[in-house]
This record gives C-alpha cells, structure tokens and sequence, in this order.
C-alpha cells in the first residue's frame, strides 16, 4: 500500500519559504544560498541547495541560474503565505476523553499551514504520536493533515474514534466487522464488531508534514 504523503513540506522547508519572504518583504532582494545556510546553521551550502531544489520541484520556488539571489517566487508560494498567515489550521495534541476533536483543549496552537496546500483540503492536523504508521511515512512528531468526513473508503488511512481514544489507521471493512490496520508489522490489528462498538470515523489523511529533517 502506498504511503500518505501528498506533498509533502517538512518544517524546514516552510521555515526556509517564510525565510524567503521575509528577505523579499525586509529589501526586496531573495537571499542568497550562503544567507540562508548562515541562518540555519546548515555546514554546507549544499543543504541550502537541496532543500531549495526540493521546495522548487514542489512548484514553490523557480531557481534562476547565473546569479546568487536568483530565487523567485512562484503565485503557489504567494497563495500559501497569504492565507496560512490569515488562517492557518489547529494543531490536535492529545484528544481528551470524550471531547470533540476541536475542542479548545485540544488545540496546540495553529501553525501557518494553509488548508489548501492539500486535496482534500486540510481542516486540522494532527500531532502524531507512536509509530504504527510508520511503513506509511507517518513517523512519530509528524503532523498528519486531516480532511474531516465521517466516512471512508477501504483501504484510506482514517483518523477513527473508538470510546474515548483517537487513533491513526488504515481502514478495512468487512460487513460489520473493522480492521484498523497499522503500518508497523510490531503492531496488531484492532478489530471492531460494529454491532456491539460504535466506531466513529473522524477524518481522512490528505498528507504528512515532516516534524524535522
């Protein structure tokens, strides 16, 4: 099965974009490969490169050759950055016994992530926690982005309330009977009889967001 990624944006990447912005905001120039490795205390001007390759094979950036400062932004960067900074999407930590997900108590905090970043659009993410995802590419501190539905298609990788937990899985039905499958083979299945023990389905993953590099 493949992995949820979407496209993927690790949290340095968005740190190196509003970095961008900022340069282009505070003189109208971008910076240069060697301002952005001093920033980020990165030893090579290699590690800036890639994750600018990275950021404009995501059609973020447009590197231009033949000069220093030759980074542009692209009208996708721009979207992003408008409405992350307006918005943004909360941030779920641990989900308290029989609260909505929402739930003020819930929330971390609410990073500039711009819901449209993903298809579906994302309505919240949430802080991974464990790694019986971990074969899917969602890793322990990852934010999972979730589009809020109450049902899913076999096979969808399902933000599913059972009682008071939340848990992460791939979801497989048969009937009456629920297979929440993890992506770990250390980890068991956790099997549901839907006559006896309600499941509630409270979103889908539409993609990952790395928690570091």
């Amino acid at each position: 099965m493949s992995p949820v990624t979407g496209d993927i944006l690790t949290a340095r990447q968005r740190e190196i974009l509003e970095f961008i912005r900022g340069a282009l905001s505070d003189s109208g120039a971008p910076p240069t490969r060697e301002e952005i490795a001093r920033a980020f205390g990165f030893r090579s001007l290699n590690a800036a490169e890639q994750h600018l390759q990275a950021l404009q094979k995501k059609g973020l950036i447009e590197l231009l050759a033949g000069t220093s400062r030759g980074i542009r932004l692209r009208d996708s960067a721009r979207a992003l950055g408008e409405a992350a900074r307006e918005f943004g999407l909360p941030l779920i930590g641990k989900v308290a016994a029989g609260s909505p997900i929402l739930a003020q108590e819930n929330v971390l905090q609410r990073p500039a992530v711009d819901p449209a970043t993903f298809k579906p659009r994302a309505d919240y993410l949430l802080e991974v926690r464990g790694m019986s995802m971990r074969d899917a590419g969602i890793l322990d501190g990852d934010w999972l982005a979730v589009h809020r539905q109450g049902q899913a298609n076999n096979g969808q990788i399902v933000v599913a309330r059972l009682g008071d937990d939340v848990t992460v899985k791939r979801l497989k039905v048969r009937g009456t009977r629920v297979e929440l499958l993890a992506e770990n083979p250390d980890y068991t299945p956790i099997i549901v009889d839907t006559r006896r023990e309600p499941l509630i389905i409270e979103g889908i993953a539409v993609g990952v967001i790395r928690a570091a590099v």
